[in-house]
């Protein structure tokens, strides 16, 4: 098996006797004989939590992750459960009366099982307040049986797992004998007996996913059993001592071990599915030993982005070998079989189906030809290894720290465009496409000159670098689909990305058949899922790349007229000409009124602008019974979308900027901008002065009265002044104010003032403001000169004088209602 074993989590600490994994959160739980739980991190080895559980050893320990809960059993034969998030103690009741040895969870019911050193099993229902239900399960004890089914070791039974697939009844047990057997429950015979440890064996387990065996023992290790041929594949030891407990996770091939000393968290090969699809759209795919086949196309068109299809499988084989990887050959006609005996790590087609690469070892790789070995055989290259090889119009090998070709990046993967053009490099957190040249590899290789290890430079030309973890990706000619890690579906063509949908879910990529419009992912279930993409959208995106508009003209017309490019499609290809800043073309396929209408102002094509914002503003007309939904508000006769009140700001300041300004009024008009129609009305002078009294009585109206007092005072309307300032409840500031720029009004607003502070229970200070008409002497030069002088007549002879009404400058106050 070629799969490889990753340390993730390695952290000591006191013996571990119970453990688990958190199925959706990257948690590792585990109970230490010291009494105590630990909650570590399994991505960066930190201890989150901590819990007090027990002044005994907790031997066992479950998650229930639908309650938030982990329960715990422990030596003084009680029975814990707490909520890990708020540390708080839910239950906790004496179980049996002697150890408690192990326990499970029901996976959808109310049930925790616990198994104890008084020889019973009993079933606790969290849902009946914790009361014992009785059932009968299987179970391993020290009287060197596994109960129901009468199977023995020749000592103490240490562990019993059944096998989760449909095809095999089997089950595998270990115990003090050193021993692991594969039993056939229904026969009621050994299957198979694995000898290899040198101490009692603490667990064994059958791998979910993978067709293996994993087991533990006291000797320290842990071993990789083959299930298929129950030989041993790998044997792991962290030098932790004795090997206590085991946990797998559900969805992810990692594996938890519990440890005299500590705790240690591997991942086994990948997560993804093996699998391989041709260009018809026939898939091959692994499932544990199996071989099977499925044709996507069978699935159907009418599907929705996002929903799940189950596939309709065929088996064609088995494979006693875990398959780590399956390629078809460029024509479809063949798919990854060995046809040379012996070691190999990584395979890889030639641009044909006829040749072939195989890597032997990290410093051997074998060429085929028709099958047969052709050529010399390839050595390490310089001083580093290869650890994978990838096809295409070149041999790609990636080695640690860089591919061939000398391109300084940690690969992960690498793939090659179906027109042999590109070459996109995936890292960790990036990926880099390159072109490649092959005129120019070809002028090299023909002026004689040795190409060594570093290649060709002239041969590659970096076309992008795309700061975006990618995951899984398929070329479909000059265009990469690809799957983030942050679990998007996407796009890159030319120099750019571009989004398909997000995903719920962590997904893997398939392939895109043309004909349906369709790309195809799956997840680890081998479940798939569908989200269109036209193809022409991405023809037409290539075209436009390699500069050829015509072309690409050519491509959206037949695209509309088929109906293969629609709404959707239009606004991707607009965004997209956007982006290369070719705003027209954007313009005219646009279909969304936001984004046409900002494609507008930028081109400072007004008028279309124009016509987008009046669609959208009429919402009803002026016979409109009811009052607008949503808030629409009403200017000039007619109700305005408040949604398209920021675009009639947007417009008028641009049409301001053109010198358009009976456009601009219009805009500010139907935006509501008062205050930018003041400033635009005032500065056209006697043509706007009667527009501005009336836009004066408006911002009255509608409350903006600092607008209506500026204007009011701008045209001298005094008396207006006054009178906006006595609505408004300022009655000292209106008696001030028509003191200085028009006494003949100061009676009215002194009756007014007076009123108001006898209202407000003030009537002391009410008798003390001096009103001209009852008190005219209390004035210095007499009101008769006062009020002469405010019309221009001298009060002494009758004669006209210059007025000095207004000729000093007023104080603002703020008259805000």
């Amino acid at each position: 098996m070629l799969f490889q074993v990753q340390r993730k989590l390695f952290s000591r600490s006191d013996r571990v006797k119970g453990v688990d994994l958190h199925p959706t959160e990257p948690w590792v739980l585990t109970g230490l004989y010291n009494g105590q739980v630990h909650i570590y991190h399994t991505e960066s080895g930190a201890l989150l939590k901590t819990f007090e559980v027990s002044d005994v050893p907790v031997r066992c320990i479950k998650f229930i992750p639908r309650k938030n809960w982990f329960v715990a059993g422990s030596d003084d034969f009680q029975l814990r459960v707490f909520n890990y998030n708020t540390h708080e103690k839910i239950a906790a009741f004496e179980a049996h009366p002697d150890y408690i040895r192990c326990l499970s969870v029901h996976p959808t019911q109310s049930l925790v099982l616990t198994g104890s050193d008084d020889m019973s099993i009993k079933a606790w229902d969290w849902d009946k307040g914790w009361k014992n239900d009785t059932n009968t399960f299987a179970s391993s004890c020290l009287d060197r049986t596994v109960k129901i089914w009468s199977l023995a070791h020749d000592k103490g039974v240490n562990y019993v797992e059944f096998y989760l697939g449909n095809d095999k009844p089997y089950l595998v047990t270990c115990g003090d004998d050193r021993t692991v057997k594969v039993w056939d429950y229904l026969s009621k015979s050994c299957v198979q007996t694995m000898e290899g440890h040198t101490n009692n064996v603490s667990f064994a387990v059958f791998h979910p996913s993978l067709p293996i065996i994993i087991s533990g023992s006291e000797d320290g290790t842990v071993k990789i059993w083959n299930a298929n041929t129950y030989r041993i594949e790998n044997t792991l030891s962290y030098a932790l001592e004795r090997a206590w407990c085991v946990a797998l996770h559900k969805t992810a091939n990692e594996v938890a071990v519990g440890y005299d000393e500590g705790v240690v968290v591997i991942k086994l090969g990948k997560d993804e599915p093996t699998f391989s699809v041709d260009a018809q759209g026939k898939m091959v795919y692994t499932k544990a030993g199996s071989v099977l086949s499925a044709n996507l196309t069978l699935l159907g068109t009418d599907l929705k982005d996002g929903e799940r299809v189950q596939l309709q499988a065929k088996e064609i084989g088995s494979s006693e070998v875990f398959p780590t990887s399956i390629i078809h050959s460029p024509n479809g006609r063949w798919v990854t079989v060995n046809k040379a005996f012996g070691n190999g790590i990584s395979f890889a087609w030639g641009p044909d189906s006829n040749t072939y690469a195989v890597l032997e070892s990290k410093v051997a790789l074998k060429l085929y030809k028709n099958f047969k070995e052709a050529g010399k055989g390839m050595k390490g290259l310089g001083s580093w290894g290869m650890d994978a090889l990838y096809g295409g119009p070149l041999l790609a090998a990636r080695g640690n720290g860089f591919v061939v070709r000398r391109i300084d990046v940690d690969a992960k993967e690498v793939y090659w465009s179906t027109t042999n053009s590109l070459v996109a490099i995936v890292a960790e957190d990036s990926f880099y496409v390159l072109k490649f040249d092959r005129d120019a590899y070809e002028e090299r290789l023909a002026s004689g000159v040795e190409v060594d290890d570093e290649g060709v430079e002239e041969a590659f030309e970096v076309v992008a670098d795309v700061a975006e973890g990618v995951k899984t990706a398929k070329w479909v000619g000059d265009c990469l689909i690809y799957t983030t890690a942050s679990n998007r579906l996407m796009y890159f063509v030319g120099n750019e990305s571009f989004s398909i949908s997000p995903l719920d879910s962590s997904l893997y990529l398939l392939t895109y058949l043309p004909a349906q419009s369709l790309v195809y992912l799956t997840d680890k279930d081998l479940n798939v899922y569908t989200y269109s993409l036209s193809l022409a959208v991405v023809e037409y995106q290539i075209k436009v790349v390699e500069g050829d508009l015509a072309g690409a003209e050519e491509v959206f017309k037949e695209g509309v007229e088929k109906g293969v490019i629609g709404r959707e499609g239009r606004g991707r290809l607009a965004r997209f000409l956007e982006g290369r800043d070719l705003k027209e073309l954007a313009l005219k396929i646009a279909t969304d009124p936001d984004h046409k209408f900002d494609l507008a102002l930028q081109l400072d094509d007004l008028d279309t602008a124009l016509e987008i914002v009046r669609a959208e503003s009429e919402v009803k007309d002026d016979s409109a019974p009811t009052p607008p939904a949503g808030g629409a508000t009403r200017l000039a006769g007619r109700e305005i979308n408040p949604e398209s009140i920021s675009k009639w700001k947007s417009l008028g300041d641009r049409a301001l900027a053109a010198w358009r300004f009976d456009l601009a009024k219009e805009c500010f008009e139907n935006a509501g901008d008062l205050g930018a129609l003041m400033l635009l009305l005032g500065s056209m002078g006697v043509q706007g002065e009667s527009e501005l009294l009336s836009l004066a009585s408006r911002a009255e109206t509608s409350g903006q009265n600092n607008l209506a007092w500026v204007i009011w005072w701008s045209m001298g309307e005094t008396e207006r002044c006054v009178d906006l300032l006595i609505n408004t409840g300022r009655m000292s500031e209106a008696a001030m104010f028509a003191r200085t720029y028009c006494p003949s009004l100061v009676p009215r607003t002194v009756v007014a003032w007076q009123a108001d502070l006898k209202a407000k229970n003030r009537p002391k200070i009410a008798e003390t403001i001096a009103n001209p008409e009852v008190n005219p002497d209390v004035f210095e030069e007499g009101w008769e000169a006062i009020i002469g002088r405010e019309h221009g007549v001298n009060g002494v002879n009758g004669e006209a004088e210059p007025s000095t009404t207004g000729s000093e400058s007023p104080v603002l106050v703020d008259v805000a209602a």
